[in-house]
């Protein structure tokens, strides 16, 4: 009987055991982009618009790497691309660099990229992170640039210079 129950004891073990290792979260890109829309809202180009022009305090942060940013980036954005959000986000470092001060945790932030997955995956991370009140931009920057093509700045200083051949001056 002792034996039976150790064989059975052993058994439901390793079956919650298998059973867990098989709880590996999302396989693919598709998949982790539908586990972090059940977590993320989204917010139109016009939503925030609107939240610009009425000078609501939000964070807007754009998560493309620093070349998507400098070449065009919504108005009283800062750049801390996808890869770097966890580090960044919470070190005072950093924001003393940008001349910022570090978000609070209840503080809205919205977060943007080139089309929106990669903003949605951000705040997903932010939210992980114990922010409270994240959404992403949905439709990005794309269809910022589409619906406000006058309305953006450029990092020009990051640019570089044109390699174009000689111009003349320094």
């Amino acid at each position: 009987m002792k034996t039976i129950k150790s064989i059975f004891g052993i058994s439901v073990l390793f079956m919650v055991l298998l059973s867990a290792c098989n709880r590996v979260g999302p396989q693919s890109l598709d998949e982790m982009i539908v586990e972090a829309q059940k977590h993320v809202d989204g917010i139109t180009v016009e939503q925030l618009k609107e939240k610009l022009d009425n000078g609501d305090m939000i964070l807007l942060i754009d998560v493309r790497e620093p070349n998507e940013f400098n070449a065009g980036y919504i108005p009283g954005s800062v750049n801390i691309p996808r890869g770097v959000i966890e580090f960044n986000i919470g070190n005072e470092a950093f924001w003393d660099a940008a001349f910022l001060y570090m978000p609070e945790k209840d503080e809205e932030i919205i977060v943007y990229c080139k089309k929106g997955k990669r903003g949605m995956l951000a705040g997903e991370t932010l939210k992980k992170l114990g922010y409270k009140n994240v959404t992403y931009l949905d439709g990005g920057w794309k269809k910022w640039e589409l619906t406000y093509p006058d309305i953006f700045e450029k990092n020009l200083d990051a640019l570089g210079h044109d390699d174009g051949g000689e111009v003349g001056g320094c």
